[in-house]
């Protein structure tokens, strides 16, 4: 079954892409979801139609997407986490925290658009993430995990403290109980 994506769709391809997909894919998730229409012989024309007049406006923005690559070319990210015993994290350093990192460092990118090698990092050291900015720009970014600095542990002082007697209680009139 042909169809023409409106949506894009994650392992498939991109909105205004033409793809073949099995019947019940398309039938039963596809076009309910509103994420794609059948590929009839007008539907394609209107498609081509709306291909060419957008081409001119992709080009600015492929252009944009290539500098916000650029962007990334000079940036070194470190990110620090908790570490437990050795090299391993407390917890995870996801696409969230990349993103996060990134936009503290000039370069704003949507976390779905970011891929990290892998999936979620659980130890420290140098990683590589994906990072699509446009369906034709994507970019590879490495990235370090550092352990954060861990507070010095105060020692217990052993000087032995005069310990305090409590008080007889009194009432109100005075008396000792």
């Amino acid at each position: 079954m042909e169809l023409i994506l409106k949506k894009d769709v994650e392992n498939l391809g991109f909105a205004d892409d033409l793809v073949s997909v099995k019947n019940g894919y398309g039938r039963n998730f596809l076009i309910p979801q509103g994420h794609a229409v059948l590929a009839t012989p007008s539907a394609k024309k209107i498609l081509a139609e709306t291909l060419k007049q957008r081409s001119f406006k992709e080009k600015k923005v492929v252009d944009e997407a290539k500098k916000q690559a650029e962007k990334l070319n000079g940036l070194e990210i470190k990110i620090t986490a908790k570490t437990g015993e050795g090299d391993k994290l407390f917890g995870s350093v996801t696409n969230t925290d990349l993103a996060e990192a990134l936009e503290k460092a000039g370069v704003s990118v949507e976390k779905k658009y970011i891929s990290v090698a892998g999936g979620a990092v659980k130890r420290t050291g140098q990683y590589e993430a994906s990072i699509r900015f446009h369906r034709d720009v994507v970019s590879t970014f490495t990235f370090d995990v550092v352990a954060e600095p861990k507070p010095e542990v105060k020692k217990p002082k052993t000087e032995a403290k005069p310990e305090v007697q409590p008080e007889a209680k009194q009432d109100e009139s005075g008396e000792d109980n």
